[in-house]
């Protein structure tokens, strides 16, 4: 089965700059799709159960700019020949990225990583692994070379 519909979740990082370089590179050989992603953590003012929204123009700007981002990338993406959608959601990163795969029947998800080990691994999590073992397709992980990431 060849692999027509990509997902890529996009931070907006080098390192997911770098995974929307590599599926634009594959999408050219398959002749694939790629929907790129952004997901907005939810945002609060507070903590725990005094959470408080945060004001509505302010996240009403926060989402055009998001907004803008995203489209950037899609130009670069339809720019390049390639069909190409957007989607931008507030959530959990690794539960929306999961749930836009299933939603969206997509073949395969490419994403970057940190690359984070150690105690940061541990305090900060990794999006990349849990998209792995929660996936419904397989995931293609990028990471810059190690000499890139800290240059």
């Amino acid at each position: 089965m060849t692999p027509q519909h990509f997902l890529v979740p996009l931070d907006f990082s080098a390192y997911s700059a770098q995974a929307l370089d590599y599926a634009m590179a594959l999408a050219h050989k398959l002749q694939a799709r790629l929907t790129l992603l952004h997901v907005m953590p939810s945002l609060a003012m507070g903590g725990g159960d005094m959470d408080v929204p945060l004001p509505y123009a302010y996240m009403q700007e926060l989402d055009a700019e998001l907004n803008r981002r995203l489209a950037s990338y899609l130009t670069r993406v339809t720019g390049a020949g390639l069909n190409g959608d957007m989607v931008l959601v507030d959530g959990s990163p690794y539960q929306e990225i999961v749930e836009t795969a299933k939603a969206r029947q997509i073949d395969l998800i490419i994403m970057g990583t940190h690359g984070r080990t150690g105690l940061r691994h541990v305090l900060l999590g990794s999006v990349a692994e849990k998209v792995v073992q929660l996936a419904p397709c397989p995931v293609l992980v990028t990471r810059q070379p190690a000499d890139a990431a800290t240059a």
